[in-house]
Protein backbone atom coordinates (compact mmCIF):
# COMPACT_ATOMS: atom_id res chain seq x y z
CA UNK A 1 0.00 0.00 0.00
CA UNK A 2 1.35 3.43 -0.91
CA UNK A 3 0.15 6.99 -0.49
CA UNK A 4 -0.22 9.26 -3.51
CA UNK A 5 1.53 12.56 -2.67
CA UNK A 6 -0.28 14.69 -5.26
CA UNK A 7 -3.79 14.90 -6.60
CA UNK A 8 -4.50 13.42 -10.04
CA UNK A 9 -4.62 16.02 -12.80
CA UNK A 10 -8.00 16.73 -14.40
CA UNK A 11 -8.45 14.93 -17.72
CA UNK A 12 -9.72 16.14 -21.05
CA UNK A 13 -13.48 16.75 -21.25
CA UNK A 14 -15.21 14.13 -23.40
CA UNK A 15 -17.55 15.16 -26.23
CA UNK A 16 -21.18 15.62 -25.25
CA UNK A 17 -24.25 16.89 -27.07
CA UNK A 18 -27.65 17.64 -25.60
CA UNK A 19 -30.58 16.04 -27.46
CA UNK A 20 -32.51 17.88 -30.13
CA UNK A 21 -35.40 19.86 -28.64
CA UNK A 22 -38.82 20.30 -30.23
CA UNK A 23 -41.47 22.76 -29.03
CA UNK A 24 -45.05 22.53 -30.24
CA UNK A 25 -48.42 23.90 -29.13
CA UNK A 26 -51.15 21.30 -29.23
CA UNK A 27 -54.57 20.78 -27.62
CA UNK A 28 -54.37 24.10 -25.80
CA UNK A 29 -51.04 23.46 -24.14
CA UNK A 30 -47.34 23.34 -24.95
CA UNK A 31 -45.06 20.34 -25.34
CA UNK A 32 -41.30 20.66 -24.98
CA UNK A 33 -39.69 17.42 -26.07
CA UNK A 34 -36.16 16.01 -26.31
CA UNK A 35 -35.47 13.44 -29.02
CA UNK A 36 -33.59 10.37 -27.78
CA UNK A 37 -33.26 8.08 -30.81
CA UNK A 38 -33.26 4.39 -29.94
CA UNK A 39 -33.99 4.96 -26.26
CA UNK A 40 -36.28 2.22 -24.96
CA UNK A 41 -37.56 4.24 -22.01
CA UNK A 42 -39.44 7.52 -22.12
CA UNK A 43 -40.37 10.09 -19.49
CA UNK A 44 -43.11 12.67 -19.33
CA UNK A 45 -43.52 15.43 -16.77
CA UNK A 46 -46.44 17.78 -16.38
CA UNK A 47 -44.89 21.10 -15.36
CA UNK A 48 -47.33 23.47 -13.65
CA UNK A 49 -46.80 26.98 -12.35
CA UNK A 50 -47.97 26.04 -8.87
CA UNK A 51 -44.83 26.03 -6.77
CA UNK A 52 -44.42 26.83 -3.11
CA UNK A 53 -44.18 30.55 -3.92
CA UNK A 54 -47.93 30.41 -4.68
CA UNK A 55 -48.85 29.28 -1.16
CA UNK A 56 -50.66 31.50 1.33
CA UNK A 57 -48.62 32.89 4.22
CA UNK A 58 -49.28 30.76 7.27
CA UNK A 59 -50.28 27.76 5.13
CA UNK A 60 -46.82 26.82 3.89
CA UNK A 61 -46.85 23.14 2.98
CA UNK A 62 -50.16 23.21 1.10
CA UNK A 63 -48.59 22.28 -2.23
CA UNK A 64 -46.65 19.43 -0.62
CA UNK A 65 -49.82 17.97 0.90
CA UNK A 66 -51.52 18.20 -2.49
CA UNK A 67 -48.58 16.46 -4.18
CA UNK A 68 -48.74 13.53 -1.75
CA UNK A 69 -52.55 13.40 -2.00
CA UNK A 70 -52.44 12.81 -5.76
CA UNK A 71 -51.50 9.20 -5.00
CA UNK A 72 -54.70 8.66 -2.99
CA UNK A 73 -56.95 8.02 -5.97
CA UNK A 74 -58.90 10.01 -8.54
CA UNK A 75 -62.52 10.87 -9.20
CA UNK A 76 -62.71 7.74 -11.38
CA UNK A 77 -60.71 5.25 -9.25
CA UNK A 78 -59.89 4.74 -5.62
CA UNK A 79 -56.26 4.52 -4.51
CA UNK A 80 -56.07 0.74 -4.96
CA UNK A 81 -57.53 0.81 -8.47
CA UNK A 82 -55.29 3.69 -9.46
CA UNK A 83 -52.20 1.92 -8.12
CA UNK A 84 -53.12 -1.22 -10.06
CA UNK A 85 -53.55 0.80 -13.25
CA UNK A 86 -50.08 2.26 -12.84
CA UNK A 87 -48.62 -1.12 -12.00
CA UNK A 88 -50.16 -2.58 -15.12
CA UNK A 89 -47.93 -0.24 -17.14
CA UNK A 90 -44.88 -0.72 -14.95
CA UNK A 91 -45.11 2.98 -14.10
CA UNK A 92 -44.62 4.95 -10.92
CA UNK A 93 -46.14 8.37 -10.37
CA UNK A 94 -43.65 10.95 -9.11
CA UNK A 95 -44.53 14.35 -7.71
CA UNK A 96 -42.39 17.23 -6.51
CA UNK A 97 -42.74 20.85 -5.48
CA UNK A 98 -40.08 23.56 -5.56
CA UNK A 99 -40.32 27.35 -5.34
CA UNK A 100 -41.35 27.74 -8.97
CA UNK A 101 -43.16 24.59 -10.06
CA UNK A 102 -45.44 21.67 -9.26
CA UNK A 103 -44.39 18.55 -11.18
CA UNK A 104 -46.08 15.24 -11.86
CA UNK A 105 -44.17 12.64 -13.85
CA UNK A 106 -44.01 9.08 -15.17
CA UNK A 107 -41.34 6.92 -16.84
CA UNK A 108 -42.20 3.79 -18.84
CA UNK A 109 -41.17 1.87 -21.97
CA UNK A 110 -41.66 4.22 -24.88
CA UNK A 111 -44.65 2.37 -26.34
CA UNK A 112 -46.57 2.67 -23.07
CA UNK A 113 -46.10 6.40 -22.62
CA UNK A 114 -49.53 7.47 -23.94
CA UNK A 115 -51.31 5.31 -21.38
CA UNK A 116 -48.99 6.51 -18.61
CA UNK A 117 -49.57 10.17 -19.51
CA UNK A 118 -53.33 9.55 -19.41
CA UNK A 119 -53.01 8.16 -15.87
CA UNK A 120 -50.68 10.99 -14.85
CA UNK A 121 -53.16 13.59 -16.09
CA UNK A 122 -56.01 11.79 -14.34
CA UNK A 123 -54.20 12.17 -11.00
CA UNK A 124 -53.16 15.77 -11.61
CA UNK A 125 -56.44 17.07 -13.03
CA UNK A 126 -59.07 15.03 -11.17
CA UNK A 127 -57.66 13.83 -7.82
CA UNK A 128 -60.14 12.35 -5.36
CA UNK A 129 -58.99 14.61 -2.48
CA UNK A 130 -61.10 12.73 0.03
CA UNK A 131 -61.08 14.84 3.21
CA UNK A 132 -59.98 11.91 5.36
CA UNK A 133 -57.08 11.13 3.02
CA UNK A 134 -55.97 14.75 2.79
CA UNK A 135 -56.11 15.15 6.57
CA UNK A 136 -54.06 11.97 7.05
CA UNK A 137 -51.43 13.13 4.56
CA UNK A 138 -51.31 16.53 6.26
CA UNK A 139 -50.89 14.96 9.69
CA UNK A 140 -48.14 12.64 8.43
CA UNK A 141 -46.30 15.60 6.92
CA UNK A 142 -46.66 17.65 10.11
CA UNK A 143 -45.30 14.74 12.17
CA UNK A 144 -42.34 14.36 9.82
CA UNK A 145 -41.60 18.08 10.09
CA UNK A 146 -41.78 17.99 13.90
CA UNK A 147 -39.24 15.16 13.90
CA UNK A 148 -37.04 17.02 11.44
CA UNK A 149 -37.19 20.27 13.37
CA UNK A 150 -36.16 18.46 16.54
CA UNK A 151 -32.76 17.96 14.89
CA UNK A 152 -30.11 20.65 14.35
CA UNK A 153 -30.38 22.56 11.09
CA UNK A 154 -33.98 23.39 10.15
CA UNK A 155 -34.30 26.19 12.73
CA UNK A 156 -31.00 27.69 11.59
CA UNK A 157 -32.11 27.49 7.95
CA UNK A 158 -35.41 29.16 8.83
CA UNK A 159 -33.68 31.95 10.78
CA UNK A 160 -31.37 32.70 7.85
CA UNK A 161 -34.17 32.70 5.28
CA UNK A 162 -36.35 34.96 7.44
CA UNK A 163 -33.51 37.43 7.91
CA UNK A 164 -32.63 37.56 4.22
CA UNK A 165 -36.13 37.75 2.73
CA UNK A 166 -38.41 38.80 5.60
CA UNK A 167 -40.47 36.53 7.83
CA UNK A 168 -43.67 38.05 6.45
CA UNK A 169 -42.82 37.14 2.83
CA UNK A 170 -43.27 33.69 1.30
CA UNK A 171 -39.64 33.53 0.23
CA UNK A 172 -38.69 34.31 3.82
CA UNK A 173 -40.33 31.13 5.09
CA UNK A 174 -39.21 27.49 4.66
CA UNK A 175 -39.85 25.92 1.27
CA UNK A 176 -41.75 22.97 2.76
CA UNK A 177 -43.29 24.88 5.64
CA UNK A 178 -42.72 24.32 9.33
CA UNK A 179 -44.60 22.17 11.87
CA UNK A 180 -47.03 24.99 12.72
CA UNK A 181 -47.86 26.03 9.16
CA UNK A 182 -48.22 22.42 8.02
CA UNK A 183 -50.58 21.58 10.86
CA UNK A 184 -52.69 24.62 9.90
CA UNK A 185 -53.26 23.41 6.32
CA UNK A 186 -56.92 22.49 5.76
CA UNK A 187 -58.66 20.27 3.25
CA UNK A 188 -60.18 23.44 1.80
CA UNK A 189 -56.71 24.96 1.37
CA UNK A 190 -55.56 21.94 -0.61
CA UNK A 191 -58.66 21.88 -2.81
CA UNK A 192 -58.41 25.60 -3.49
CA UNK A 193 -54.73 25.31 -4.42
CA UNK A 194 -55.60 22.50 -6.84
CA UNK A 195 -58.38 24.53 -8.43
CA UNK A 196 -56.14 27.57 -8.82
CA UNK A 197 -53.02 25.95 -10.25
CA UNK A 198 -53.46 22.35 -11.44
CA UNK A 199 -56.37 22.87 -13.81
CA UNK A 200 -54.32 25.10 -16.10
CA UNK A 201 -52.74 23.35 -19.12
CA UNK A 202 -49.12 23.87 -18.08
CA UNK A 203 -46.29 22.37 -20.11
CA UNK A 204 -45.76 18.70 -20.92
CA UNK A 205 -42.08 17.75 -20.94
CA UNK A 206 -41.24 14.63 -22.94
CA UNK A 207 -37.91 12.82 -23.22
CA UNK A 208 -37.77 9.76 -25.47
CA UNK A 209 -37.60 8.47 -29.01
CA UNK A 210 -39.92 10.96 -30.69
CA UNK A 211 -40.05 8.84 -33.86
CA UNK A 212 -42.09 6.35 -31.83
CA UNK A 213 -44.31 8.88 -30.06
CA UNK A 214 -47.36 10.80 -31.25
CA UNK A 215 -47.10 14.21 -29.61
CA UNK A 216 -50.69 15.02 -30.59
CA UNK A 217 -51.88 11.95 -28.68
CA UNK A 218 -49.80 12.90 -25.64
CA UNK A 219 -51.09 16.48 -25.72
CA UNK A 220 -54.70 15.34 -25.93
CA UNK A 221 -54.19 13.23 -22.81
CA UNK A 222 -52.22 15.82 -20.87
CA UNK A 223 -54.33 18.90 -21.58
CA UNK A 224 -57.86 17.51 -21.74
CA UNK A 225 -60.49 19.52 -19.84
CA UNK A 226 -58.04 22.25 -18.82
CA UNK A 227 -58.54 25.98 -18.99
CA UNK A 228 -56.81 29.22 -18.17
CA UNK A 229 -53.35 30.41 -19.02
CA UNK A 230 -50.00 30.77 -17.34
CA UNK A 231 -49.82 33.74 -14.96
CA UNK A 232 -47.80 36.75 -16.08
CA UNK A 233 -44.12 36.41 -15.34
CA UNK A 234 -42.85 38.50 -12.44
CA UNK A 235 -39.42 40.08 -12.53
CA UNK A 236 -36.48 39.18 -10.32
CA UNK A 237 -36.24 40.54 -6.81
CA UNK A 238 -33.69 43.17 -5.86
CA UNK A 239 -30.43 42.00 -4.29
CA UNK A 240 -29.88 44.29 -1.29
CA UNK A 241 -26.63 43.97 0.64
CA UNK A 242 -26.63 44.45 4.40
CA UNK A 243 -24.52 47.30 5.72
CA UNK A 244 -22.80 45.08 8.30
CA UNK A 245 -22.52 41.48 9.38
CA UNK A 246 -24.59 40.21 12.24
CA UNK A 247 -24.81 36.93 14.13
CA UNK A 248 -28.21 35.35 14.81
CA UNK A 249 -27.97 32.99 17.77
CA UNK A 250 -30.47 30.13 17.85
CA UNK A 251 -30.27 28.61 21.32
CA UNK A 252 -29.93 24.83 21.59
CA UNK A 253 -29.07 24.22 25.26
CA UNK A 254 -26.60 21.42 25.92
CA UNK A 255 -25.66 20.95 22.28
CA UNK A 256 -22.14 19.60 21.74
CA UNK A 257 -22.07 21.02 18.21
CA UNK A 258 -22.92 24.32 16.60
CA UNK A 259 -24.79 24.36 13.30
CA UNK A 260 -23.57 27.16 11.05
CA UNK A 261 -25.56 28.82 8.28
CA UNK A 262 -24.08 31.89 6.57
CA UNK A 263 -25.64 33.76 3.69
CA UNK A 264 -26.74 36.79 1.77
CA UNK A 265 -29.08 37.43 -1.14
CA UNK A 266 -27.93 36.78 -4.70
CA UNK A 267 -29.18 37.00 -8.32
CA UNK A 268 -31.81 34.76 -9.90
CA UNK A 269 -31.06 31.61 -11.95
CA UNK A 270 -31.42 33.31 -15.36
CA UNK A 271 -28.78 35.91 -14.51
CA UNK A 272 -26.28 36.22 -17.39
CA UNK A 273 -23.38 35.73 -14.97
CA UNK A 274 -24.59 32.32 -13.82
CA UNK A 275 -21.58 30.38 -15.10
CA UNK A 276 -18.76 32.45 -13.55
CA UNK A 277 -20.84 32.87 -10.36
CA UNK A 278 -21.33 29.13 -10.02
CA UNK A 279 -17.68 28.40 -10.79
CA UNK A 280 -16.61 30.87 -8.10
CA UNK A 281 -18.83 29.01 -5.64
CA UNK A 282 -17.35 25.68 -6.74
CA UNK A 283 -13.82 26.88 -6.03
CA UNK A 284 -14.86 28.38 -2.71
CA UNK A 285 -16.98 25.60 -1.31
CA UNK A 286 -18.77 23.52 -3.93
CA UNK A 287 -16.52 20.48 -4.06
CA UNK A 288 -14.48 18.30 -1.71
CA UNK A 289 -11.33 20.00 -3.00
CA UNK A 290 -12.72 23.49 -2.32
CA UNK A 291 -10.97 26.22 -0.35
CA UNK A 292 -13.38 26.08 2.57
CA UNK A 293 -13.29 22.30 2.88
CA UNK A 294 -9.49 22.33 2.73
CA UNK A 295 -9.15 24.99 5.41
CA UNK A 296 -11.98 24.16 7.80
CA UNK A 297 -11.82 20.36 7.50
CA UNK A 298 -8.28 19.43 6.45
CA UNK A 299 -6.14 22.16 8.01
CA UNK A 300 -8.15 23.14 11.09
CA UNK A 301 -10.06 19.91 11.72
CA UNK A 302 -13.17 21.80 12.80
CA UNK A 303 -15.70 19.75 10.80
CA UNK A 304 -16.34 16.72 8.65
CA UNK A 305 -17.37 19.00 5.83
CA UNK A 306 -18.43 22.48 4.81
CA UNK A 307 -20.21 23.63 1.68
CA UNK A 308 -20.86 26.90 -0.10
CA UNK A 309 -23.16 27.49 -3.06
CA UNK A 310 -25.46 29.88 -4.86
CA UNK A 311 -29.03 28.57 -4.75
CA UNK A 312 -31.02 30.29 -7.48
CA UNK A 313 -34.74 30.26 -8.23
CA UNK A 314 -36.80 32.10 -10.85
CA UNK A 315 -37.04 35.38 -8.93
CA UNK A 316 -34.27 35.24 -6.34
CA UNK A 317 -30.99 33.70 -5.30
CA UNK A 318 -29.12 33.05 -2.10
CA UNK A 319 -25.41 32.62 -1.41
CA UNK A 320 -25.02 30.23 1.50
CA UNK A 321 -22.49 28.30 3.56
CA UNK A 322 -23.45 25.36 5.75
CA UNK A 323 -21.52 23.25 8.25
CA UNK A 324 -21.52 21.87 11.79
CA UNK A 325 -18.58 22.18 14.17
CA UNK A 326 -17.75 21.27 17.74
CA UNK A 327 -19.09 23.80 20.22
CA UNK A 328 -15.61 24.73 21.45
CA UNK A 329 -14.47 25.89 17.99
CA UNK A 330 -17.64 27.74 16.96
CA UNK A 331 -16.11 31.21 16.91
CA UNK A 332 -12.77 30.36 15.25
CA UNK A 333 -14.63 28.33 12.61
CA UNK A 334 -16.84 31.32 11.83
CA UNK A 335 -13.89 33.72 11.73
CA UNK A 336 -11.91 31.45 9.41
CA UNK A 337 -14.92 30.86 7.14
CA UNK A 338 -15.61 34.58 6.78
CA UNK A 339 -11.89 35.11 6.18
CA UNK A 340 -11.85 32.60 3.31
CA UNK A 341 -14.91 34.18 1.72
CA UNK A 342 -13.24 37.56 2.03
CA UNK A 343 -10.03 36.26 0.46
CA UNK A 344 -11.96 34.85 -2.49
CA UNK A 345 -13.88 38.09 -2.93
CA UNK A 346 -10.73 40.21 -2.84
CA UNK A 347 -8.16 37.99 -4.56
CA UNK A 348 -10.27 35.87 -6.89
CA UNK A 349 -9.38 32.35 -7.97
CA UNK A 350 -6.28 30.76 -9.47
CA UNK A 351 -6.08 29.05 -12.85
CA UNK A 352 -5.19 25.75 -11.13
CA UNK A 353 -8.26 25.85 -8.91
CA UNK A 354 -10.48 26.82 -11.80
CA UNK A 355 -9.18 23.98 -13.99
CA UNK A 356 -10.43 21.46 -11.42
CA UNK A 357 -13.75 23.27 -11.02
CA UNK A 358 -14.27 23.50 -14.80
CA UNK A 359 -13.73 19.81 -15.53
CA UNK A 360 -15.74 18.68 -12.49
CA UNK A 361 -18.74 20.87 -13.35
CA UNK A 362 -18.66 20.03 -17.07
CA UNK A 363 -18.22 16.33 -16.33
CA UNK A 364 -21.06 16.35 -13.80
CA UNK A 365 -23.32 18.00 -16.37
CA UNK A 366 -22.80 15.05 -18.71
CA UNK A 367 -23.15 12.40 -16.01
CA UNK A 368 -26.30 13.97 -14.61
CA UNK A 369 -28.11 13.71 -17.96
CA UNK A 370 -27.97 10.00 -18.72
CA UNK A 371 -31.66 9.10 -18.32
CA UNK A 372 -34.91 10.30 -19.88
CA UNK A 373 -36.13 11.55 -16.49
CA UNK A 374 -32.99 13.63 -15.99
CA UNK A 375 -33.36 15.07 -19.49
CA UNK A 376 -36.98 15.99 -18.65
CA UNK A 377 -35.66 17.75 -15.55
CA UNK A 378 -33.26 19.73 -17.71
CA UNK A 379 -36.13 20.73 -19.98
CA UNK A 380 -37.98 22.01 -16.91
CA UNK A 381 -35.06 24.32 -16.15
CA UNK A 382 -35.29 25.78 -19.66
CA UNK A 383 -39.03 26.42 -19.35
CA UNK A 384 -39.07 27.79 -15.79
CA UNK A 385 -36.22 30.22 -16.32
CA UNK A 386 -36.92 31.21 -19.92
CA UNK A 387 -33.64 29.82 -21.26
CA UNK A 388 -33.00 29.12 -24.97
CA UNK A 389 -33.00 25.64 -26.49
CA UNK A 390 -29.24 25.74 -27.07
CA UNK A 391 -28.65 26.54 -23.41
CA UNK A 392 -27.09 23.24 -22.34
CA UNK A 393 -24.58 22.88 -25.19
CA UNK A 394 -23.68 26.52 -24.61
CA UNK A 395 -23.49 25.95 -20.85
CA UNK A 396 -20.98 23.15 -21.25
CA UNK A 397 -18.84 25.29 -23.55
CA UNK A 398 -18.96 28.21 -21.13
CA UNK A 399 -18.04 26.01 -18.19
CA UNK A 400 -14.94 24.85 -20.02
CA UNK A 401 -13.93 28.21 -21.46
CA UNK A 402 -14.73 30.76 -18.74
CA UNK A 403 -11.48 32.41 -17.64
CA UNK A 404 -10.02 32.92 -14.20
CA UNK A 405 -10.42 36.67 -14.71
CA UNK A 406 -14.16 36.29 -15.35
CA UNK A 407 -14.64 34.03 -12.32
CA UNK A 408 -12.61 36.36 -10.12
CA UNK A 409 -14.72 39.29 -11.29
CA UNK A 410 -17.89 37.34 -10.43
CA UNK A 411 -16.53 36.62 -6.96
CA UNK A 412 -15.70 40.29 -6.45
CA UNK A 413 -19.19 41.34 -7.55
CA UNK A 414 -21.42 38.69 -6.01
CA UNK A 415 -19.68 37.73 -2.74
CA UNK A 416 -20.42 40.13 0.11
CA UNK A 417 -18.52 38.98 3.21
CA UNK A 418 -19.21 42.31 4.93
CA UNK A 419 -22.97 41.85 4.55
CA UNK A 420 -23.30 38.24 5.64
CA UNK A 421 -25.89 37.02 8.08
CA UNK A 422 -24.25 34.41 10.32
CA UNK A 423 -26.68 32.00 11.98
CA UNK A 424 -25.36 29.83 14.79
CA UNK A 425 -27.59 27.14 16.31
CA UNK A 426 -25.91 25.91 19.46
CA UNK A 427 -25.57 26.26 23.21
CA UNK A 428 -25.91 30.02 23.60
CA UNK A 429 -24.70 30.03 27.20
CA UNK A 430 -21.40 28.51 26.12
CA UNK A 431 -20.70 30.32 22.84
CA UNK A 432 -22.23 33.77 23.24
CA UNK A 433 -19.35 35.56 25.04
CA UNK A 434 -16.71 34.39 22.59
CA UNK A 435 -18.88 35.37 19.63
CA UNK A 436 -19.34 38.86 21.08
CA UNK A 437 -15.62 39.18 21.84
CA UNK A 438 -14.68 38.21 18.28
CA UNK A 439 -16.49 41.31 16.93
CA UNK A 440 -17.38 39.33 13.83
CA UNK A 441 -20.79 40.98 13.94
CA UNK A 442 -23.53 42.11 16.28
CA UNK A 443 -24.87 39.08 18.19
CA UNK A 444 -28.68 38.91 18.28
CA UNK A 445 -30.96 36.23 19.69
CA UNK A 446 -33.11 34.70 16.97
CA UNK A 447 -36.70 33.65 17.62
CA UNK A 448 -37.52 30.55 15.61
Amino acid sequence: MSLVPTRPEPGQARPYSFPEIRRVRLAGGQIVAAHLPGQLLASATLLLDGGAARETIGREGTAGVLAKSLEEGTSARDSAAYALALEGLGAELTTSVDWDSFRVGVSVPVGLLPGAVTLMAEAARTPRLDPADVARVRDDEATALRMDWAQPGPRADAALRADLFGAGERYGRPLNGDPVSMAAVTVEDVAAFHDAWLKRPGVLLVAGDLDKLDLQELAAAAFANTSGSAPAAEGPLDVPVAAARRVLLVDRPGSVQSTLRLGHRAPERAHPGYVPISLAATVLGGAFTSRLNHLIREVKGYTYGIRADFAMARRFGRFGVSSSVQTAVTTPALVDTVGEITRTQLDGVTEEELAVARTWRAGSLSVDMQTPSSIAGALATLVIHGLPDDYYPTLRTKLLETTAEEVSAAAATHLHPGGLTLVVEGDAAVIRDELVASKIGEVVDAEV
